[in-house]
């Protein structure tokens, strides 16, 4: 029987390359000269700490790291922005977690809209990943096309696919 998993993934390969990127172009910038404007990537946390000296400065690095992840086809709905923090003197910090894996909350509107399409699929939760099971691959491809379109809010992507 055909299936595929759902899965909510960021290329961290990528996402590193962007931040390398960001973090050069902060250090050429006349705008970031003498400031302690910086990024910084935590791979195993997957979080990514962007400093500054006010939140001007930080929606400037911000924006700079939006424009470098585009650019590499790293989508920014991965993005999950935390609150600007005060941290010692006149410095800044914010924290942004890249979202990995399907919640519980949005695997379960991913079954729910499957099961109203009236499709000839099913689909299970399997731990952060939806598998979609099916007897055709035109179903499938269907499915997909649903998924695609309705649930517009995440960056799904699917892989092991299964004939």
């Amino acid at each position: 029987m055909p299936s595929f998993d759902t899965v909510l993934d960021p290329n961290l390969v990528e996402v590193r390359n962007a931040v390398d990127q960001t973090t050069k172009e902060i250090g050429t910038r006349f705008d970031f000269k003498g400031t302690s404007a910086a990024i910084e990537f935590k791979e195993k946390e997957k979080e990514i700490s962007v400093l500054g000296d006010s939140d001007f400065q930080l929606d400037q690095v911000r924006d700079i790291l939006n424009n470098k992840l585009t650019k590499r086809q790293v989508d920014i709905r991965f993005l999950d922005i935390g609150k600007v923090e005060k941290i010692g003197g006149d410095k800044v910090k914010q924290v942004i977690k890249l979202k990995a894996g399907i919640e519980a909350e949005l695997a379960k509107k991913i079954t729910k809209l499957i099961k109203d399409s009236k499709l000839k699929v099913t689909a299970s939760i399997q731990g952060d990943t939806v598998r979609v099971q099916g007897a055709k691959r035109d179903d499938l491809q269907a499915a997909m096309a649903l998924m695609k379109k309705d649930l517009s809010e995440a960056p799904l992507s699917f892989n092991n696919f299964r004939d």
